[in-house]
């Protein structure tokens, strides 16, 4: 196998991306939510590789005719804003105004943010919050809070998008990544499991997407505020 067609066809596991998007978009109009979020589950696996992929075999080099960076921004604003977005709106997690609050707060920051050519750090961690709603989403249909809760965290998590605060990268992130990426990969893990539950909520998976989603969340603010000894 050639070069060129090994990563052409990293080009086209990306794009599988959007194949899990239309069917967990299909999925929440029927308000399958526990399918839903398997479908988006497969699809946050498939952008977990696919980037360590890309880099191995040098997809701009060997496969410059398609944009891969353009293709998985496509992809992760469905799979991590637009969908899950809907999916908080139509739950009804969070009712009437609230609703309409944070539908237009998610969607609207997380366009701004995905073009802004600075949501990136020197250490490949993210300078924001990257926009990871579906993450939110899964935990807040896990737990189901009070919805002034729910609000909260959306508008503090926007808010936090123009920041000048670190949130790691579990794969690109070399510090702290011995950590990060078990973590990561246990996120997925739970995620997977709560969906298959249906959101049991006796299920275990709901306290391991809390304790994961927290370390995810603040392990980058957490190497700010303590710094590496070699001011990386």
């Amino acid at each position: 196998m050639t070069r060129e067609l090994k990563a052409l066809l990293v080009h086209l596991l990306t794009a599988t991306g959007a194949v899990f998007a239309m069917l967990a978009m299909l999925a929440a109009v029927e308000e399958k939510w526990s399918l839903m979020y398997l479908w988006l589950v497969v699809a946050f696996a498939v952008d977990g590789i696919d980037g360590p992929l890309a880099r191995k075999y040098h997809v701009k080099h060997n496969a410059p005719q398609f944009d891969g960076i353009l293709l998985d921004l496509i992809i992760d604003y469905l799979t991590y804003v637009f969908i899950p977005a809907f999916a908080l709106f139509k739950s009804d997690l969070l009712p009437g105004w609230t609703g309409w609050v944070a539908i237009i707060l998610i969607t609207f920051a997380s366009a701004m943010y995905f073009a802004d050519t600075r949501m990136k750090t020197k250490d490949n961690s993210f300078s924001g919050f990257p926009g990871c709603w579906n993450m939110l989403v899964l935990v807040l249909f896990a737990i189901e809070p009070n919805f002034y809760v729910s609000l909260t965290l959306v508008t503090l998590l926007a808010m936090a998008m123009f920041l000048p605060l670190k949130f790691v990268h579990p794969v690109r992130t070399e510090r702290w990544r011995t950590v990060t990426l078990p973590v990561a990969f246990a996120w997925t893990f739970f995620g997977g499991w709560a969906a298959w539950v249906d959101f049991h909520p006796e299920s275990w998976a709901h306290w391991g997407l809390v304790v994961t989603s927290i370390y995810l969340t603040l392990a980058g603010i957490a190497q700010q505020v303590f710094p590496a000894r070699n001011g990386a």
